[in-house]
């Protein structure tokens, strides 16, 4: 059943990249390659390509703040979608393509950049944007 209500929430039109990350991680779980790859090229649009690395942000975001002596680091909801996104391309049978390890490696870049000096991120959060499924 919750297979069923993940499959009919891709077919919505308008999904926030948040859930998207985590249904395209979802199926790559389930085995469910072409809703994989589906979700996945839909992300691609969404990707935010800077400095040599790929991540995903929240629609209508604040600008990063550019501070002498400030290392700016990304919201946890951010670091979190990303990371999802990495897991979906990585989880494949057999094996994640050449293509797929090529983009894997610029987003695990992205996510190492947002460490803290201890080697942590910022604290992550549950949430669910699947309306369709009840979840809030």
């Amino acid at each position: 059943n919750a297979l069923f209500c993940l499959e009919t929430a891709a077919n919505e039109k308008e999904n926030h990249v948040y859930t998207k990350a985590l249904m395209a991680y979802a199926f790559a779980l389930a085995g469910k390659e072409e809703k994989r790859k589906t979700l996945l090229t839909s992300l691609e649009k969404e990707a935010v390509k800077k400095d040599g690395s790929v991540h995903w942000q929240r629609p209508g975001k604040e600008p990063e703040v550019h501070l002498p002596y400030y290392r700016y680091r990304a919201p946890s909801a951010e670091v979190e979608m990303t990371a999802y996104v990495l897991l979906a391309h990585l989880t494949t049978q057999p094996a994640p393509s050449q293509e797929e390890l090529s983009s894997a490696s610029l987003i695990a870049k992205w996510i190492s950049g947002q460490q803290n000096p201890n080697g942590g991120f910022s604290s992550t959060q549950v949430s669910c944007f699947l309306p369709s499924c009840g979840l809030t």
